[in-house]
């Protein structure tokens, strides 16, 4: 590691403490995050194989709800056992490479997740302001073309974070990153150049995805929820308000804790960092958690297809 007036040239290694001022409970902290990939991993591989094996639910919500608990199963594991090696196993130091492409991970599937939110929004929309073509809409070819373009615009517009941090951030004022995994903000701060071209095109980012996103959202579920109280019979519009109480909730929750971590890692100088870090954490871990099992308990099918599977055991 190459030093020049007090600055390191090109870190081979970074180091990530972890949850700052509570380095002495993470042992503790590991066990509740730990349950919770446990449970994430296991509820979005069940809704997985039961969106594959049952064929009356091979329709686009269902299909967007397998997308989203496979990005779900990648996001966690992106993160996870990595956080566990800090918190349990005191194996902090990660490849700047490593960290960089850790980073590049998480922030894809992010937006990757955002965009599927998006597709089941607009799905939603069709199906019930105008359902006639609902059918001839979503197709299972422009399903892929869909899952494709997200994935695709995620990767992407993703990419030049990276190649910024590479190709522009050559001196660091340390190689301790006060975070539990690698975030964009995070290793930009540790950068003893200008950083406002990275920080910009950060936040070109954000709001060129998330910021049109939640945009197109909003106003998807604002006319769901006009043609949804138009509707003449109260049982009728109680029935579809159930349904998308589980879409507004997984909208909620995904949508706010993460406009929260990012506002806080660029302008929250006065929030606490473990209150920060702790909450970045959560909402990379939370909606994996939730996400399976707000579907599964809103959703009728995929709830009468889980009970099936586990009476079935128990028959037997």
């Amino acid at each position: 590691m190459f030093k020049l007036n007090g600055t390191i040239f090109m870190p081979p290694v970074l180091t990530l403490i972890g949850i700052p001022g509570l380095e002495s409970v993470q042992f503790w902290i590991g066990i509740p995050f730990c349950a919770m990939y446990i449970i994430a991993l296991f509820g979005n591989s069940l809704l997985l194989v039961i969106i594959k094996s049952e064929r009356s639910l091979h329709e686009p919500m269902y299909l967007f709800l397998a997308m989203l608990g496979a990005t779900d199963i990648a996001l966690s594991t992106c993160i996870l056992p990595k956080m566990l090696g800090i918190f349990w196993f005191h194996l902090p130091d990660i490849y700047f490479d490593a960290c960089l492409f850790q980073m590049w991970l998480i922030h894809t599937f992010q937006c990757i997740e955002s965009g599927i939110l998006l597709a089941m929004a607009l799905d939603r929309y069709v199906a019930i302001c105008d359902p006639l073509r609902h059918a001839t809409i979503f197709t299972y070819h422009f399903l892929t073309q869909i899952g494709v373009g997200v994935m695709l615009r995620a990767a992407l517009l993703v990419a030049p974070c990276l190649i910024l941090i590479k190709c522009r951030l050559k001196h660091f004022g340390t190689t301790v990153v006060s975070h539990s995994y690698c975030e964009h903000m995070a290793i930009v701060k540790l950068a003893a150049e200008d950083i406002r071209v990275n920080k910009i095109y950060g936040l070109f980012v954000a709001f060129t995805i998330l910021g049109f996103d939640i945009i197109f959202i909003t106003l998807s579920y604002i006319r769901i929820f006009i043609t949804v109280f138009n509707l003449p019979q109260r049982e009728a519009r109680l029935k579809a308000f159930n349904t998308y109480i589980a879409h507004i909730c997984v909208f909620l929750e995904f949508y706010l804790l993460g406009f929260f971590s990012f506002f806080t890692h660029r302008f929250g100088f006065h929030i606490p960092p473990y209150i920060h870090i702790l909450l970045s954490n959560l909402y990379l871990l939370v909606p994996p958690l939730l996400n399976p099992i707000v579907y599964g308990v809103k959703t009728k099918q995929i709830r009468d297809r889980v009970s099936k599977v586990f009476h079935s055991k128990d028959s037997s």
